[in-house]
């Protein structure tokens, strides 16, 4: 008998499980893939349907299902088989915003095409796509709206927005040609996104994958073409951290920024590793990491990273802009910390054509009083075009302490040719090699406002003429050793506003070149 009720048990848990998973198929709701049919009621009736049943997939057969916004619910997973589209409608009237929010150059968003929030359980997977037809939109947007586009552009659709969900599995599907952000996953817990294709760009504001706020988060084996950032780390609550994230195995082309935390960053950045990622043709910097808001940026991982023709390879910001994104439930935050944080294996091939020109490898910027503390970079090889004068060298970067954080913000230009580095505390720069196909003036490395600098193993290309191989201005410590400089320099290392008792520089090869020259003023 005991073994009667434990086969009922198991055949009765069976059921239960087979009832909650049915297929439903739009179709047998009312959706028309006639290109003309407005099929937003129509495919939510069938997930509101399948919800009801305790959940399941439903279906989207091949074809182009026209529609404005549909909400995803608990249990359910859209499924878009082959040549499946779900397109977006161009007019902007046909979509709801059901998270208002600010992103982080002040504009009222949020709409979106494909939404859920507030659920659980619940998946978009297949081998169709979801095409927002972006630029098609805004054509038709601006014959009516006449606001300015810095206002106007809000009004358009996300692609897709999954809003304080948990477990979300995103897979194989196509996300293209959003009106606005591609994907935007705001505040979820256990989030997996595999094997998705993006292409997203012809109009502004095509970010790829925004990740903002979210924990538990694995993202695997994407490849993202994006007219915006392409991987996009946010916090726009103080409320949630992005934490407990690893990435790997993503191509990334970007007309900004290819990996990308902040600009919004109220909520900390915390145990994020990525690693095995070939970036390429990338108008903006291939690694940014900025917290500007209050956020907490710290315990960050990124490694073995390609890039080919990127602007500015990497930018690490701490500022203290301090905007506040979620109007009426958020307050403004203090300077945030930007600490522990550790780049390896990167290989780059900057840009000529930069934001900055001559161009540089590495800027790193803290603000007066707020350092960023504890960065390691280790094994970075960069490819840059060279170019810098004596009157480069000495070019002043300005604080720009509440601006938003952008390359060009330091513009027009750094003195640096390789790492430009300020209001730093325990900077570690191992194995570090630069090759230069002009020659460059400008030291290979400048810190201003350090302590506890290190610089070991870095292999120096030749130039000539330069006045420092590398210039620390008002660094209380560092240690400068085992480094290989083939040029010449009137000094390898010029030590300014400093009284360089505690700058250590020995067992480098230095090709005849002075070993260190101290500048009292």
């Amino acid at each position: 008998m005991k073994h009667v009720f434990l086969l009922l048990a198991v055949l009765f848990q069976g059921m239960i499980l087979h009832a909650r998973q049915h297929d439903l198929n739009i179709t047998d709701y009312g959706a028309k893939s006639d290109g003309v049919t407005l099929n937003s009621p129509f495919i939510q009736a069938a997930i509101d349907a399948c919800a009801a049943k305790g959940g399941g997939r439903v279906i989207v057969p091949a074809g182009r299902f026209l529609t404005g916004t549909i909400a995803l619910k608990s249990n359910v997973t859209l499924v878009l088989q082959k040549n499946a589209f779900i397109v977006g409608s161009t007019n902007v009237n046909d979509y709801l915003n059901l998270d208002p929010f600010t992103d982080g150059l002040g504009v009222d968003v949020g709409y979106a095409l494909v939404v859920a929030v507030d659920q659980q359980n619940i998946g978009i997977e297949g081998e169709g796509a979801i095409d927002g037809q972006g630029k098609q939109l805004k054509e038709i947007q601006i014959a009516t709206d006449k606001r300015p586009e810095g206002e106007r552009w809000g009004r358009r659709p996300f692609l897709l927005r999954v809003v304080r969900c948990s477990n979300v599995r995103v897979q194989g599907v196509k996300l293209l040609f959003a009106a606005a952000w591609t994907s935007h996953y705001f505040q979820c817990n256990r989030l997996h996104i595999e094997g998705v294709k993006i292409i997203s760009h012809g109009v502004a504001h095509n970010d790829g994958m925004d990740i903002d706020g979210c924990q538990h988060v694995t993202i695997a084996n994407c490849d993202i073409e994006s007219g915006d950032d392409a991987l996009c780390f946010k916090t726009t609550s103080s409320t949630m951290a992005c934490r407990d994230i690893v990435v790997s195995n993503m191509r990334l082309k970007s007309g900004h920024g290819a990996i990308k935390m902040g600009t919004e960053s109220m909520a900390p950045f915390e145990n994020i590793k990525i690693s095995n990622c070939y970036i390429y043709n990338t108008n903006n910097g291939g690694i940014k990491l900025l917290t500007v808001d209050g956020a907490h940026l710290r315990n960050i991982e990124i490694s073995d990273i390609t890039m080919v023709d990127v602007k500015t390879p990497i930018l690490l910001r701490l500022g203290s802009r301090l905007s506040v994104f979620r109007k009426g439930k958020d307050t403004q935050q203090p300077t945030g910390i930007f600490e522990n944080v550790v780049i390896r294996n990167v290989k780059a091939e900057a840009s000529a054509n930069a934001q900055l020109k001559p161009p540089s490898g590495i800027l790193i910027t803290g603000v007066p009083g707020h350092y960023i503390t504890n960065v390691t970079l280790e094994n970075i090889s960069i490819r840059l075009a060279g170019g810098g004068t004596a009157e480069h060298a000495r070019q002043v970067v300005p604080e720009a302490i509440d601006k938003y954080p952008e390359v060009k913000t330091f513009g027009p230009l750094v003195p640096a040719y390789g790492i430009w580095a300020r209001h730093v505390k325990g900077l570690k720069l191992n194995n570090v090699s630069f090759t230069l196909d002009s020659n460059d003036v400008r030291p290979a490395f400048i810190c201003e406002d350090g302590e506890a600098i290190t610089v070991t193993n870095w292999n120096i290309p030749a130039t000539t003429g330069a006045e420092a191989v590398i210039r620390l201005e008002q660094v209380g410590s560092a240690q400068i050793r085992n480094n290989k400089v083939q040029g010449k320099a009137a000094a390898f290392v010029r030590v300014e506003r400093s009284n360089g008792s505690n700058i250590k520089v020995g067992k480098n090869r230095l090709n005849g070149i002075e070993p260190a020259r101290y500048i009292h003023h």
